[in-house]
């Protein structure tokens, strides 16, 4: 019987992880509008405490990857998954206790900012570099799978045990899953195939002290230091064409993510929980395109018909052009199958490009691959301030205007946002991306 590869295992897991993550953040932009909407607060207000969490989650990106990358992205990660599970168990869910609100998300926010950069760490190390598109796009298709499910499951919960049901939910899920990691996770043996060492796999990513001497395979030895090189990775353009192509991604996604129950329940007159599994479809179809953008980077690289740098840059251009067509076209859509239709595409195209920028860190920094999806991802999550809190002032305002927020002209400027974010930095990655390992 053959042996299950330990890799495949770690990559399984963490797609769990990212899943238990988003049916949590999913499911507090649920719980909170039900109960916020229940106690009367106004739409800038629900901007201001949903987007709390992503100040905290700004805040720990960098140092995420740079414990990642000192202490070992397996032990950040549990002890980040056990932060933010026991703070969902001990906070209650109460619209007119803002203080404990805010300290609660911004806890949670600073523990799953070190998810993420753990998660590229640990798969750097595991993953061999013909296998990282579709890795990468599995564990990340984890998140739009736990978006989905949340959309799904959550509002029923919600309806019939309450909000605070929610939250004891996610800390139940975070419990199962760090139990499971706690178990069964590992930290990777030192490769021993040279070509995969000299991508960066199988290295231990841990502290060198001092010139550490490492042998190679033709019996010399090269000296490698434990300096992280971070003016290089600052002034690199290849680097900043990530951090601006994730900071749009994360614009769409999170303003979608926080302000879609809102969209529906206010701006379509529609009940979530009348719209049966049609509200989940955005986030499955996010789940879907990211894997077949994964398989495909691969099957384009490996048969040889484009070249990394080609690859990455084609599908990143294909899956934000179609996503900011179908993100202009949102508020135009006034039926409920439209609606989910047009941001289905607009997500899914959004996650289809994911393997173009975002697997891009192990292209060229496989050894500080924590490190630019922390830099990355700090971009990311400003996106998710701006953006969430922008929302919330933007439909406020509009309230003055239109009376309500039931018009199309009310989301207009919403939606218009992203959709031309995703143009500009689309082109921004076709100008300064590449595919080829930059840091040694």
């Amino acid at each position: 019987m053959m042996k299950f590869p330990m890799r495949y295992l770690i990559v399984i897991l963490t797609f769990i992880c990212t899943s238990v993550c988003y049916i949590e953040r999913v499911g507090f932009s649920i719980a909170y509008t039900v109960a916020a909407d229940a106690a009367g607060v106004n739409q800038s207000s629900k901007g201001m405490i949903l987007s709390t969490f992503y100040y905290g989650y700004a805040c720990s990106q960098v140092p995420g990857g740079w414990a990642a990358q000192k202490i070992g992205g397996r032990r950040i990660l549990l002890c980040s998954f056990i932060l933010w599970s026991l703070t969902c168990a001990f906070v209650p869910l109460d619209p007119n206790r803002v203080a404990v609100l805010v300290i609660a998300r911004l806890l949670v926010g600073v523990a799953q900012g070190f998810i993420f950069p753990s998660i590229h760490t640990v798969l750097a190390q595991w993953v061999p570099p013909h296998e990282r598109s579709r890795s990468v796009s599995l564990t990340t298709s984890g998140m739009y799978l736990g978006a989905a499910m949340g959309m799904l499951l959550l509002p029923t919960l919600v309806k019939f045990q309450g909000p605070q049901s929610v939250f004891v939910t996610e800390a139940s899920l975070g419990a199962f899953w760090s139990l499971l990691w706690l178990k069964y996770a590992r930290d990777p043996p030192r490769s021993e195939n040279a070509k995969a060492a000299a991508a960066g796999f199988g290295e231990s990513l841990l502290p060198v002290r001092g010139a550490q001497k490492a042998k190679v395979e033709n019996g010399g030895t090269s000296v490698r230091t434990g300096t992280i090189p971070w003016k290089k990775i600052i002034m690199s353009l290849p680097v900043w064409a990530i951090v601006v192509n994730n900071f749009t991604f994360h614009y769409a996604l999170y303003v979608l993510m926080n302000w879609l129950p809102t969209y529906f329940e206010q701006g379509l007159q529609l009940s979530l929980q009348d719209m049966g599994s049609s509200k989940m479809m955005p986030y499955f179809n996010m789940f879907i395109f990211s894997n077949v953008g994964g398989v495909l980077a691969d099957h384009l690289i490996t048969q040889r018909i484009l070249s990394v740098t080609r690859t990455r840059k084609v599908i990143n251009t294909v899956g934000f052009i179609v996503a900011s067509i179908a993100l202009m076209a949102l508020p135009f859509f006034r039926t409920s199958s439209g609606a989910v239709f047009c941001s289905s595409v607009a997500l899914g195209f959004l996650a289809l490009g994911r393997a173009g920028f975002a697997v891009n860190h192990m292209d060229i920094a496989p050894r500080y691959a924590g490190i630019v999806m922390g830099v990355s991802n700090t971009a990311g999550t400003l996106a998710g301030i701006v953006g969430v809190d922008l929302t919330g002032r933007l439909l406020e305002a509009s309230k003055a205007s239109y009376s309500d927020i039931s018009s199309p002209g009310s989301w207009n400027t919403v939606f218009m946002i992203p959709g031309i974010l995703c143009i500009l930095s689309s082109f921004g990655f076709l100008m300064f991306s590449t595919g080829e390992r930059i840091f040694d």
